[in-house]
């Protein structure tokens, strides 16, 4: 059956292509795109019509960065964002408690450092209301954890445990683990505690959550950026279990410093084996590891960036991994085809990684690469110049920087890097290529509120007029590229993925919101009508129970009925 889209505001993709009116749909790929006629003309006169009534047909957004198990398991966390002091904290662990009497731990998610009394999270702070089992609570950014008394207990972390390389276990003044894991001895502990607390079936759970989570938000491709053992093998359970994935993902395996050369060396082996079974499989049209992923620094609320100048309060982390420590690595992920990713938001761990990309092309020579920094929330004008020169992606994430979580973010700076975050529009202005991802589950992980603070520099979280400098706002056509072509090819995907073109997938979503001609405030309320993949209706608001359907009209909503 081919199927015919009308009365709708077509975006294929580019920055600078046209709206177009029509498209048409056959054999799960897309067949034509323009004015009515001329679809219709293509499509022959059997073609299956529907009306849209004016909604934006779009490819399908291309998550750029997100943690898909993390997300799912977050999805059942204790949510802890929106508490503002402790007291809010407190109640909603309490109620989780009451609710699971019988659980092993309790986890949560999503709390602030500003609502914490003197930004300084203690487990005996969380002993007060839950203390006969572990409590695990991931900060807002997930590069920190709040843990209890019995989570410390339970990990082995006492007086003499050492600080991994890049993390640190916060200590007190006798030497007495406060309750507060930095960064890598955040992946370290806590989350090798519950890795190994976690069964299988849980990991499928939390992948089905994900895959369902985002359907309903038109995401139709994603690039993961954390991968593992565990996570690599769900990906393959879910594949083995259905010949397929709800829609492609490209991964990065996670590389983490261990202080041991000959050992980081091997987790770039083990990776590149690891890729190569993947690909040699089947369905590795739906699941393929294309990268490595360096997490070079913390992040800013924490004080554990990488900055060229000490913070506010006159701290000054280091690296997390050094150019010295990385580059050998970077090096040899390079020779095995690997492209990198770099978590870098301090000026100075950008220009590390940028510096790793030199190094790169240097030892092993030119190739087609895409390596991409991640974040990038303080950087300077010569970082943005060379990323622009080298082809380097800048992965950036507009719900970081919504205006009701930027106080403590700023205050952490105190001088006019405070004010000088997030330069999309420098980015721009360079030629730099981007990609608009969430970070979920360090944020929410829906695409119309990327969209909506990408276009209004406004807060998704708390509506209102405040915004962090306007003068970094995308345009629509900015905005929806940098949401869909842009992270496809960020990310490895090909095949059509990330636009609308004659003989690509049909991997697309329709919005009942337009941002180029309707008030960007809609965004805040905008509804995904369907998620198509390969031609096939993934998630419908009409028939939210997620199931694929060749007949396409069968799940539209009532508005978006057929003739033919």
């Amino acid at each position: 059956m081919t199927t015919v889209f009308t009365n709708a505001a077509v975006f294929t993709g580019g920055e600078h292509s046209s709206i177009q009116q029509a498209m048409a749909v056959e054999s799960g790929r897309v067949l034509a795109v323009g004015d009515r006629a001329a679809v219709r003309s293509i499509a022959g006169e059997t073609a299956q019509e529907i009306d849209l009534e004016g909604c934006l047909v779009a490819p399908g957004f291309v998550e750029a960065h997100t943690h898909m198990l993390m997300l799912g398991q977050t999805l059942d966390k204790v949510q802890l964002r929106e508490c503002a002091d402790l007291g809010e904290i407190h109640e909603r662990l309490a109620h989780r408690r009451l609710e699971q009497p019988d659980a092993r731990c309790i986890l949560g998610s999503g709390w602030m450092f500003d609502a914490i009394p003197g930004g300084q999270p203690t487990a005996a702070m969380i002993d007060e209301v839950i203390s006969d089992i572990p409590v695990l609570l991931d900060s807002n950014d997930v590069h920190s954890s709040w843990v209890n008394t019995a989570a410390l207990e339970a990990m082995g972390i006492g007086p003499q445990t050492p600080n991994p390389p890049g993390g640190e276990i916060v200590r007190d003044s006798d030497g007495m683990p406060t309750g507060l894991l930095l960064e890598n001895a955040a992946i370290e502990h806590a989350w090798t505690y519950l890795e190994a607390v976690t069964t299988d079936d849980d990991r499928d759970r939390f992948l089905d959550s994900a895959f369902s989570a985002y359907l309903e938000y038109g995401v139709t491709a994603a690039s993961d950026m954390a991968l593992g053992e565990a996570e690599t093998a769900t990906f393959r359970r879910r594949i083995d279990r259905d010949g397929r994935l709800p829609f492609p993902v490209t991964g990065y395996w996670l590389l983490r410093p261990s202080g041991d050369p000959e050992r980081d060396l091997e987790s770039v082996r083990r990776a590149a084996e690891i890729r190569d079974q993947i690909a040699a499989a089947s369905g590795s049209e739906w699941f393929r590891i294309v990268g490595v992923k360096f997490i070079l620094d913390g992040v800013i609320d924490a004080c554990t960036a990488a900055m060229r100048e000490p913070f506010a309060d006159g701290s000054h982390a280091e690296p997390i991994w050094s150019f010295e420590s990385a580059a050998p690595v970077a090096v040899a992920a390079d020779s095995y085809g690997f492209d990198l990713a770099m978590h870098a938001i301090g000026d100075h761990a950008s220009e590390i990684a940028l510096n790793l990309v030199a190094e790169c092309v240097r030892a092993n020579g030119p190739r087609i690469r895409a390596p991409r920094i991640e974040h990038l929330e303080s950087v300077t004008d010569e970082t943005i110049a060379r990323m622009a020169a080298s082809g380097v992606f800048a992965s950036l994430q507009p719900v970081h920087c919504d205006p009701a979580i930027m106080p403590n973010w700023k205050a952490m700076l105190g001088d006019e890097r405070a004010e000088s975050g997030f330069p999309w529009h420098k980015f721009r202005a360079a030629g730099v290529r981007i990609a608009l991802g969430t970070d979920a589950p360090t944020a929410p992980h829906q695409a119309a509120h990327n969209l909506f603070i990408a276009l209004t520099a406004r807060s998704a979280l708390s509506p209102g007029p405040e915004t962090y400098h306007p003068e970094r706002a995308f345009t629509a056509a900015q905005a929806m590229s940098s949401l869909t072509l842009g992270p496809a090819r960020a990310g490895g995907f090909d095949d059509g993925i990330g636009e609308l073109v004659p003989g690509g997938r049909a991997n697309l979503v329709i919005l009942d919101v337009d941002p180029f001609s309707n008030d960007s405030g809609r965004l805040l309320h905008a509804r995904v009508r369907s998620t198509i993949v390969d031609g096939e209706l993934a998630w419908s608001d009409a028939d939210s129970s997620g199931h694929r359907s060749s007949e396409l009209s069968q799940g539209l909503p009532a508005h978006c009925r057929a003739s033919v």
